[in-house]
């Protein structure tokens, strides 16, 4: 296939054709050109049609217009092209909190060509340097609060040759830099099937899987649910608590909103506090965020009331309908439940208020085939539970990772989740099939967790699961075997918590510790988990 790229590494590191998903494109708005730039029909398309004064995006201390966005865009490029010497198909590490400039910077990204790697503002070092050199990273762009953590890593990574920093007014730093360039810049003219990001999800191996995403997979995401579910219209402002490292954020907060014109209210902190002061003190509409949050926020429900939200998206972790009905009786609104999954960029179950039930993620998005299936792949009858199965516009793309053959099967992409579905096509979430811990809409890998531990000095072994949590659907619990000489007491407990916290990103800290004597083993020595859960 035809492609932009002067680097093909993305296209050098796909599947093999024959592991790769079957794409479905059934809809009309799906028949993408065989040339296409995202940023193009996200950004450009709305200033070109005289758009451009129209409200985009805005933070704490910015509020941009289309045209605003435009031009910071287009200076990002020529910073990267003139002085960073980027080329279609290099990779570029976006690691920042949720900004306007974060925005910027990826449309900056996407308009030269390059490959957008987004990150969480919480990954360490330690956390990092892999995605650095799973994805061969030669440029990255960081906010300069996170500067020290990736320049601890690219100390070992040598392949990461250009640094800028930005939200800084530091001579040498990209937003000073950028004031020098034209505001003008012609978008690099990629291919629909040329990759534009690269999603990372952890394993439960602990090793992070890289996913791969083209220009008409993003617009795709935008063509299907947004269109069929959530129904917003260009007068609605966006907010939510996602990061833009998650493609649940990157869709909600940046994509969807752009995608019809709408503005978005992006916060660097987005608690349950700062969410409700967002959506009064922005007039936020539609709210994207976790069951999590919506439990929190439930207890403020009459300032809620009082504020113009009228529709809230709950994914990231499964829905428990208590909450649902909480949030609708403190609020007066039905949330808009929904799964995706970083391999397929966004959400493709799902249901509108009216047609909302509860416990039921909701129905197939259209654009989207589902079903649920027993271990050989074939469906099974309703109400039975089983492995959910989806195909569609988009699907898994792993870079360079044996794991494709478990995640695509028989073109159909395995998620990893069990699934039940009723005889009116409704899905009804039951757990997940992996060891992959969901606490609070963020995956945390159980041996990145046990890895971490056993880095002090006291820890001799151990073992982490996901034990279930009204509060975050579930969180991490340990299970610690002291070496000699150490006590197992509360102190110690909270010594190991603050060391993980320090050690890897702090959400993922065990926040059950329980001391035993001994770790329950097969003869054979492999880790019986079962018997953990059991106790």
């Amino acid at each position: 296939m035809p492609t932009a790229h002067t680097d093909t590494f993305a296209r050098d590191n796909l599947p093999p054709q024959a592991q790769q998903p079957d794409f479905l494109f059934t809809l009309p708005e799906l028949q993408f050109p065989q040339q296409l730039n995202c940023a193009t029909e996200l950004l450009d398309r709305h200033v070109r049609e005289g758009r451009g004064q129209r409200l985009c995006v805005r933070g704490p201390n910015d509020s941009w217009t289309y045209q605003d966005l435009l031009e910071r865009a287009n200076q990002i490029a020529n910073v990267l092209v003139q002085d960073m010497g980027l080329v279609p198909g290099n990779r570029v590490l976006l690691h920042s909190p949720n900004t306007p400039m974060m925005v910027a910077c990826w449309f900056g990204i996407v308009k030269a060509g390059g490959i957008v790697v987004a990150t969480m503002p919480l990954l360490r070092a330690k956390e990092l340097k892999p995605i650095l050199e799973i994805a061969k990273i030669s440029h990255a762009l960081c906010d300069a609060s996170l500067a020290p953590a990736l320049q601890e890593a690219a100390l070992e990574t040598p392949g990461l040759g250009q640094i800028r920093h930005f939200n800084s007014l530091s001579s040498e730093y990209l937003d000073v830099v950028m004031r020098t360039k034209s505001t003008a810049f012609q978008n690099v003219d990629t291919a629909a099937e040329d990759t534009c990001l690269i999603g990372f999800t952890s394993g439960t191996t602990g090793v992070p899987k890289a996913t791969m995403h083209f220009h008409r997979d993003v617009m795709a995401i935008c063509a299907c649910w947004p269109r069929s579910v959530l129904n917003a219209t260009v007068e609605d402002v966006f907010i939510g608590s996602p990061p833009l490292g998650f493609t649940f954020g990157l869709g909600g907060l940046v994509l969807f909103p752009m995608s019809i014109g709408a503005s978005t209210v992006l916060l660097e902190k987005a608690g349950p506090s700062q969410l409700l002061d967002g959506i009064r003190d922005f007039g936020a509409t539609v709210v994207f965020t976790a069951p999590t949050s919506y439990r929190s926020l439930a207890a403020r429900g009459e300032e809620v009331r009082t504020t113009r939200l009228r529709k809230c998206v709950s994914a990231g972790e499964a829905l428990p309908a208590s909450t649902r009905t909480l949030w609708r009786e403190a609020t007066g609104i039905e949330l808009i439940d929904g799964i995706g999954a970083t391999e397929m960029l966004h959400i493709f179950i799902s249901a509108d208020e009216s047609h909302a039930r509860p416990g039921a993620t909701g129905k197939v998005v259209p654009g989207y085939e589902a079903r649920v299936v027993d271990d050989q792949g074939d469906p099974v009858a309703p109400g039975t539970v089983g492995k959910l199965a989806v195909r569609g516009p988009t699907g898994c793309r792993y870079l360079n990772d044996a794991r494709q053959q478990t995640y695509v099967k028989n073109g159909w992409n395995i998620t990893g989740d069990a699934y039940r579905m009723d005889e009116d096509g409704y899905f009804f979430y039951q757990s997940r099939t992996d060891d992959m811990i969901v606490s609070s809409g963020y995956n945390i890998a159980a041996p990145e967790v046990e890895e971490g531990l056993m880095l002090h000095p006291a820890v001799a072994e151990c073992a982490v699961l996901g034990v279930p949590d009204e509060e975050r659907g579930q969180i991490v619990k340990a299970f610690v075997v002291l070496g000699v000489g150490h006590s197992s007491n509360a102190d110690m407990a909270k010594e190991l918590q603050d060391f993980v916290k320090k050690t890897i990103a702090p959400y993922k800290y065990p926040r059950a510790i329980v001391f035993v004597d001994k770790l329950p083993r097969t003869p054979t020595g492999k880790l019986q988990r079962f018997m953990l859960r059991n106790s």
